[in-house]
């Protein structure tokens, strides 16, 4: 049987890169997938390429994200997993010394607010049902400093970190488990266009990659697979590295 065999899984940030990655992988474990985008082209292809539900969902607003995993519920059933990976990592946030506050706190909002509410929401349906996995995505930044600064980005991962760790605490013995997905850099658009402008910053973080490149969505959403099944069961409250050892590196060799 496939280890995610009828469960039904949330996806937030569904449309693209990891989210859609994952998508796919869970399909293929058997489950139910929910995919939930802002985009409404790519969240609709996601869905109809692993025959699930698209919903739309701005995962700032508590109305969006009630009403995604009301939907969720209401189509299948159950809410038994949810991965919390819609976030953004825009060119304007930068060094402390030059992000505006309206840069700091749209980060803060689409990258930590947004974990905070779907977390809000998805539990009251694991908890009656007595099991649940939920999948934050944070990043390994929120374990080391981050050689090129985006302030905003680091501290959002930061803040999904300890959330992610605490909720995995508090909820152990009610069967839910709360994980933080830590990844390290990530061959997707997002970070495509991050450096897009700047082929130097890019080098910057591939040279501190003892793997001598960035990973794969699809090595990522492996990675959630994992964390989504029974096969993770007596893990929780952790941060769970995929980052091709940058964060066990001194120094890398080139």
């Amino acid at each position: 049987m496939q280890r995610l065999q009828d469960r039904v899984a949330v996806i937030t940030g569904a449309g693209s890169g990891i989210g859609l990655a994952t998508a796919r992988r869970f399909a293929e474990e058997g489950a139910h997938v929910v995919c939930a985008d802002v985009d409404d082209e790519a969240g609709a292809k996601a869905a109809a390429e692993v025959g699930g539900l698209y919903v739309k969902a701005d995962v700032t607003s508590e109305t969006d994200v009630a009403r995604m995993y009301r939907l969720a519920f209401d189509a299948y059933g159950s809410v038994d997993i949810a991965f919390n990976n819609a976030g953004i990592s825009p060119p304007d946030d930068d060094s402390i010394l030059d992000t505006g506050i309206e840069a700091w706190r749209r980060v803060q909002e689409v990258n930590l607010t947004s974990v905070y509410l779907c977390c809000k929401h998805a539990i009251p349906y694991m908890r009656r049902q007595g099991k649940g996995s939920i999948i934050n995505t944070a990043s390994f930044v929120a374990v080391m400093g981050s050689a090129t600064s985006q302030i905003s980005y680091t501290a959002s991962k930061g803040g999904v970190l300890a959330m992610s760790r605490e909720l995995g605490v508090q909820f152990a013995r009610e069967g839910i488990r709360v994980n933080a997905l830590c990844p390290g850099p990530v061959n997707t658009p997002l970070l495509r266009e991050l450096f897009a402008k700047d082929p130097e910053r890019a080098q910057r973080r591939l040279v501190h990659a003892p793997m001598g490149r960035f990973a794969e969505a699809t090595e990522i959403a492996a990675a959630v697979a994992f964390l989504a099944s029974d096969d993770s069961s007596f893990i929780t409250g952790s941060e769970f590295l995929v980052d091709g050892g940058i964060s066990g590196a001194y120094v890398t060799p080139v």
